[in-house]
């Protein structure tokens, strides 16, 4: 896809900001010690990242949603936890507000997320409710202009930063995935509790832990959208979510190339440089194939988002599927051809590919991003 210079003005804007900000010092640093700085996240807001689509009224960049994916894309090219931070903020955390806020709640919580006054999560996965997400089992009942809620939330991004969650519960259990309705639960209301932060094989420096509701109030106000219908402002907003993953992976997946290539160069074995060798080179083609292929679908699932086409689920399935599968594959070659260097953490491709074997879990495993474009399909 040829873009516009707008378009490519995003991206050097993002590109330039990662480079700058982000060294490959501090991330080994991150890495090292799962401390991710306070001062780079103000820096995030200042560039205005936390309100990529937000109105500009309330203080975000009034952008679509290829710009989002630009945005992501380049920010993950230098640091993938980095990218989470920005996604969260622009994906799941403010999506549903867009979707269903009043204008009372988009101004009290979208408002401070796009200028980074306030950081959000989002709680719909539970310990026996992942890729069935229509099997939550938290529970809200109504008491008064009140709900009191009650339940667990798992493997919540975020979770213990952020200061509201967006909390997906069963207010009417007899009518599964069609009796869920979404509330705004601040996160340092009684009643809130974290679990263990876990403890992870990569994206390590933006923390992940359960979320414990135990008679939680939540005021009516603060109830998103219509009573029984959070599981379908649950899925819309999931494509924001799986278009940023698919946009993460694209950026991991340039960055592995890019060290693939540059080792190949360097190294030498048999007195020829390795990039010398056809076997390298059929590997680096195929890895160039495929990020190519992956970067096409994630934008034209953006384009098909924004134009609010029918089958712009299916899009952004399609992209949220191949390119975090793609992206792995590439960070297999890329390490394989560093050979035991890429195993060792003084080299970067070890960093990738521990980064992004998550892309194709969260936000909906591979395997129901299958079941969403083959149901898109046979229906």
């Amino acid at each position: 896809m040829v873009l516009s210079e707008k378009y490519e003005l995003i991206r050097k804007l993002a590109r330039d900001f990662a480079t700058a900000e982000i060294p490959s010092e501090l991330q080994d640093e991150i890495d090292r010690t799962g401390n991710y700085p306070q001062e780079l996240l103000r820096k995030f807001a200042k560039y205005g990242f936390y309100g990529i689509k937000a109105p500009k009224e309330l203080g975000g960049q009034g952008a679509d949603t290829l710009a989002y994916v630009i945005t992501i894309e380049e920010i993950a090219r230098v640091s993938m936890v980095s990218a989470i931070y920005v996604s969260g903020a622009n994906s799941l955390g403010s999506g549903p507000l867009m979707l269903a806020g009043t204008k009372e709640q988009i101004e009290k919580y979208l408002g401070p997320v796009a200028r980074g006054e306030k950081y959000p999560s989002f709680g719909l996965t539970e310990p026996g409710a992942g890729s069935d997400a229509g099997g939550v089992v938290t529970s809200a009942v109504r008491d008064g202009d009140y709900w009191i809620l009650n339940g667990r939330k798992a493997f919540i991004t975020a979770a213990p930063i952020s200061d509201f969650c967006i909390i997906f519960a069963k207010t009417d259990p007899s009518k599964g995935s069609k009796g869920i309705t979404t509330f705004i639960v601040d996160m340092k209301a009684p009643g809130v509790s974290f679990g263990k932060p876990e403890h992870k094989m990569g994206i390590i420096g933006c923390p992940t832990s359960d979320i414990v509701l135990e008679d939680v109030r939540v005021h009516d106000s603060d109830r998103l959208g219509e009573i029984n219908k959070g599981f379908i402002n649950a899925m819309k907003t999931l494509d924001i979510g799986r278009l940023g993953v698919a946009a993460q992976s694209v950026g991991v997946g340039q960055a592995c190339l890019d060290e693939a290539i540059k080792y190949a160069k360097e190294r030498k074995q048999f007195g020829r440089r390795i990039a010398d060798f056809q076997a390298i080179q059929f590997m680096i083609a195929d890895m160039a194939t495929e990020l190519q292929a992956a970067r096409e679908l994630v934008y034209n699932g953006a384009v098909m988002k924004d134009r609010n086409d029918a089958k712009a689920s299916m899009y952004c399935s399609m992209a949220k599927y191949f390119a975090s599968e793609a992206a792995n594959r590439i960070a297999y070659k890329a390490l394989q051809i560093h050979g035991g260097y890429g195993y060792i953490k003084d080299y970067r491709i070890e960093r990738l590919y521990r980064d992004v074997r998550i892309n194709t879990i969260f936000e909906g495993t591979s395997q129901v991003q299958q079941m969403v474009i083959s149901g898109a399909l046979l229906k």
